[in-house]
């Protein structure tokens, strides 16, 4: 027995529905509106932190440089670090709303600068440390090889989504 559905006016492929009720365009509209407009205001904020932390970071280490050189300028690059991870997330929110498209490059970066930032304040901490335990630098020597492997776990990813982005002639 053959049986053949015919389209109905309820059909979710040929209109939208919602609670069995079609969405207008304009309910449509607005919530793209206001997706984008979370999206701006998401990014200014990242934007603005970005700014402040960057602000910040050179407070601290002017204050702190005089007394402390190594750990002013070991908080200076760790601030740094977050200050780009800030700008790059502020970056994919711009592409976005010019492209409609995430990409995944942009946070494969972001978790590489992470890891970078982790592995320089471990490091930071053992450098610093007065009782430094055997038992507490070999934890200190794993985390670091695990952020190792991440980093160039990450610099494949980075390479296989770039050459997978490439055109067809290249």
């Amino acid at each position: 027995m053959d049986r053949t559905r015919e389209p109905s006016e309820r059909d979710p492929l040929t209109h939208r529905s919602l609670f069995d009720r079609p969405v207008s365009g304009t309910t449509i509209g607005l919530m793209e509106t206001l997706d984008g407009w979370g999206y701006i205001t998401a990014g200014v904020s990242f934007l603005a932190l970005g700014m402040v932390v960057f602000v910040h970071a050179w407070y601290l280490f002017a204050t702190t440089v005089g007394t402390m050189v190594l750990p002013a300028v070991l908080a200076l690059v760790h601030d740094l670090l977050l200050v780009i991870i800030l700008l790059e997330l502020f970056r994919t929110i711009i592409n976005f709303l010019k492209t409609k498209v995430i990409t995944l490059e942009p946070f494969l970066y972001i978790c590489i600068i992470a890891s970078t930032r982790r592995i320089l304040t471990t490091g930071a901490q053992i450098a610093y440390m007065e009782d430094l335990t055997d038992q507490v630098f070999y934890r200190y020597l794993l985390d670091l090889g695990a952020n190792v492997l991440v980093i160039v776990a990450l610099v494949v990813a980075v390479y296989l989504a770039r050459k997978t982005v490439q055109p067809a002639g290249v």
